[in-house]
């Protein structure tokens, strides 16, 4: 009974943000800060919970393979499960076997899979109709979003989105950016990549045609530093000779980088103030510090791979 308890809670907890009438969950959290969150998506709320009851706890699992698989329906998906629970909970009560009401879910199911598959539409074939489809999808899994009213927009945008993907179901590929200060119908899709980082000094901020060079490298002359390694020297001028060499070094490594023949270098790691410097020279547009992901995608996108080494520009 107690299984039964705790997952029809669980249930009625999320079945009030459904629908029409659906409302917000405010949630405190236990952690330091008190952190309050305001939401009425399933999913976010059923990933806040603390919860001991097993039974519970395997609804929230539903709901989160829900989430990664589809990525809509997580609240649903609980719903129904703790209704056809509910239901259980009355069958049990008068002594029939829990495996006996298993068969019979079981079979409800492959006739609820049958009924559906009579109805299946499939517009691939028509462009027209496949995108007021696909429209239709958009519009239904927003209206229970915090987006509702601005419906129409956002589902334009997602599919338009989706459509540029080009049938590929990866949606790494979309970059979701945001910016703080701005209405919701100020959001936009747009063509192309965005990085949103800052350009290195004296680079040229506009390229037409650009040869980009995506790398991860370390572009700091601080080798010395890194290794741990130890120099006693017995005058100044010393010093300066291996920072001399140091910066040697560097100046031989974009040299091997301009070899490529490129006019842009996008680096995920820290590009120094000398090698920002050379590259500024050659009139090479150099970004730093480009995120993970960032780099990830924008490989992707040009159809390039990531570069740690530069001694064959040829290949």
């Amino acid at each position: 009974m107690a299984s039964f308890v705790g997952a029809i809670a669980i249930t009625d907890l999320v079945k009030t943000t459904l629908g029409p009438k659906g409302m917000d969950k405010i949630l405190q959290s236990t952690g330091r800060g008190h952190e309050v969150t305001v939401t009425n998506d399933g999913a976010t709320i059923l990933k806040s919970l603390h919860i001991d009851n097993p039974a519970a706890k395997v609804l929230i699992d539903i709901s989160k393979v829900q989430d990664d698989e589809v990525g809509d329906g997580t609240t649903s998906v609980v719903v129904l499960a703790g209704e056809l629970l509910r239901e259980a909970e009355k069958l049990v009560a008068a002594k029939i076997h829990p495996m006996t009401i298993i068969s019979g879910y079981r079979m409800a199911a492959e006739c609820a899979r049958n009924a559906l598959l009579q109805r299946v539409v499939d517009n691939k074939g028509n462009a027209e109709k496949f995108k007021s489809d696909l429209m239709k999808i958009a519009r239904t899994t927003l209206s229970s979003k915090i987006l509702s009213q601005d419906k129409e927009h956002f589902a334009q945008l997602a599919v338009d989105a989706v459509m540029r993907l080009k049938g590929s179901t990866n949606l790494e590929a979309i970059q979701i950016i945001k910016k703080p200060g701005g209405s919701l119908k100020d959001s936009f899709l747009d063509e192309g990549f965005i990085l949103d980082k800052k350009i290195g000094l004296g680079q040229p901020k506009r390229i037409e045609n650009a040869k980009i060079l995506v790398a991860n490298t370390a572009m700091d002359t601080d080798k010395v530093k890194i290794y741990g390694a130890r120099v006693r020297v017995d005058s100044m001028s010393k010093v300066a000779e291996i920072e001399g060499a140091e910066k040697e070094k560097m100046r031989e490594k974009v040299k091997k980088i301009i070899a490529h023949g490129i006019n842009c270098f996008v680096n995920r790691q820290l590009i120094y103030n000398f090698p920002e410097e050379l590259f500024a020279d050659a009139g090479i547009l150099a970004i730093e510090h480009a995120d993970f992901d960032g780099i990830e995608r924008l490989a992707l996108v040009t159809g390039g791979e990531i570069a740690s080494t530069f001694d064959n520009p040829e290949s």
